[in-house]
């Protein structure tokens, strides 16, 4: 969470006093949404479509909304990405009782989803679900790895960490160590032809050298309920 902490500090201080969306409205960028109360988003529109239509983003005064809010305010080119994705499938099926396969997949990186610039070796290793030469064999490269979240979901179950939290994990080799450059890369790669190749892979973020005391003995990685070996195809 290092890089939304000292931003999150101030928005966390201020909805002290006052409602989560009057807080994150007066820590707001340029190019960010206004946020408004839950109350502000009319009966029977669809969330993401008043977002589109207004630039407005109605927030409840929950940890959920908050870490939405946060996301909003530090990568706020991929969010609106997001959003007219969702908005566009919005308009031409509606809103339905399910979501359909380029929104499931635009919804579970909105709210589960990492970005990992990482070694090819790395890479490797997590799209064979192969743990132990990810995160022991090759443990020293992940010093040249960054990882990012960007679910705002994964972000609120993380003040409450447990063994198996996972993020749905989107690959950018070569992204910046500025924030926003890495906002316009994620921004970049959402589009729904990439989406629809389903690029997200799973990782127990605890998993992470540095990020769980616990995982610095190889025995962490042992345990298969959280590290499961990849399915193997009939």
């Amino acid at each position: 969470m290092a890089p939304i902490r000292g931003r999150g500090e101030t928005v966390c201080a201020a909805a002290q006093c006052a409602s989560v969306a009057a807080a994150l409205e007066a820590a707001r960028t340029p190019k960010g949404p206004h946020f408004i109360s839950q109350n502000g988003l009319p009966a029977g529109t669809a969330y993401e479509a008043h977002i589109f239509d207004t630039g407005t983003v109605p927030t409840r005064d929950n940890l959920h909304d908050f870490f939405n809010g946060l996301v909003w305010l530090h990568f706020p080119l991929s969010k609106r990405r997001l959003n007219e994705l969702q908005a566009a499938d919005i308009a031409r099926h509606g809103v339905g009782q399910q979501r359909g396969p380029l929104r499931d997949a635009l919804t579970l990186f909105d709210e589960n989803g990492a970005v990992l610039d990482a070694p090819p070796a790395l890479w490797e290793a997590l799209v064979a679900r192969d743990w132990h030469r990810l995160f022991v064999t090759e443990r020293a490269r992940w010093q040249e790895a960054r990882l990012l979240l960007f679910g705002h979901a994964l972000l609120e179950k993380l003040t409450a960490p447990r063994k198996g939290l996972t993020a749905h994990v989107l690959f950018a080799p070569g992204a910046c160590q500025s924030i926003y450059p890495v906002d316009e890369c994620i921004a970049a790669a959402l589009s729904a032809a990439h989406l629809a190749t389903k690029p997200f892979v799973p990782l127990p973020v605890l998993g992470v050298p540095g990020w769980w005391p616990d995982n610095t003995s190889p025995s962490f990685y042992d345990d298969a309920d959280v590290f499961r070996p990849r399915r193997q195809l009939a």
